[in-house]
């Protein structure tokens, strides 16, 4: 999946760099390095990064100032060059890389609220996909992306009959978010790959 000359991008969520996701992302990276790729990572809380999808995103004139739709008025700035800088920069990044690392901690059987944001916002219509032009035919299908996260329980508890249920059923619409974007991934192994880790931090 990567290899010499690959470039990859770490979008990085929690706030202790000395935390196990905080050494699986220095290992990534270590590790990534050391088989000639070129690698960028983006700390999401390091960055402070705004995960609220808001007016102040679109830097032109609103398309319908009358009634918001972020979704509508995100695309029709992406289409213009209109969306604020940090959007342009984080888009930039994913362009620019082969593979996509997702590193976060299982918060309530979802991403952290900053990584969501970073989803809503620079994962938007236009960039990442359309209608028609999702799934297979998504924007990104040409790269790979991979979710490395830590569920802060057992094995167990994330199987078939364990009290939090098969880690698969939740894993669905975090691969369905990277699914609408990337070719196959939604299937482990083709475009976006699950990598669960008991542990907490």
């Amino acid at each position: 999946m990567a290899g010499l000359g690959k470039k990859v991008l770490i979008v990085y969520a929690h706030q202790e760099p000395k935390s196990f996701n905080g050494s699986l992302k220095d290992v990534a990276v270590a590790e990534l390095g050391r088989q000639g790729c070129s690698i960028t990572v983006s700390d999401l809380y390091a960055m402070d990064f705004e995960p609220r999808a808001t007016r102040n995103d679109i830097t032109g004139t609103l398309s319908n100032p009358e009634t918001f739709s972020y979704g509508v008025e995100v695309y029709e700035a992406y289409k213009k060059a209109a969306l604020s800088s940090d959007i342009v920069q984080e888009q930039k990044k994913v362009q620019e890389a082969d593979l996509v690392i997702f590193q976060f901690p299982l918060y309530w059987f979802s991403v952290p609220a900053v990584l969501k944001g970073w989803m809503d916002r620079v994962l938007c219509q236009g960039f990442a996909f359309d209608l028609p032009g999702f799934y297979d035919d998504g924007f990104l299908k040409g790269k790979s992306a991979i979710l490395s996260l830590t569920t802060g329980g057992t094995a167990e508890m994330y199987s078939k009959t364990g009290v939090s249920g098969d880690f698969r059923y939740f894993l669905w619409p975090l691969q369905g978010r990277t699914g609408t974007c990337w070719r196959g991934a939604g299937a482990p192994g083709q475009g976006s790959v699950p990598l669960c880790l008991p542990f907490d931090g």
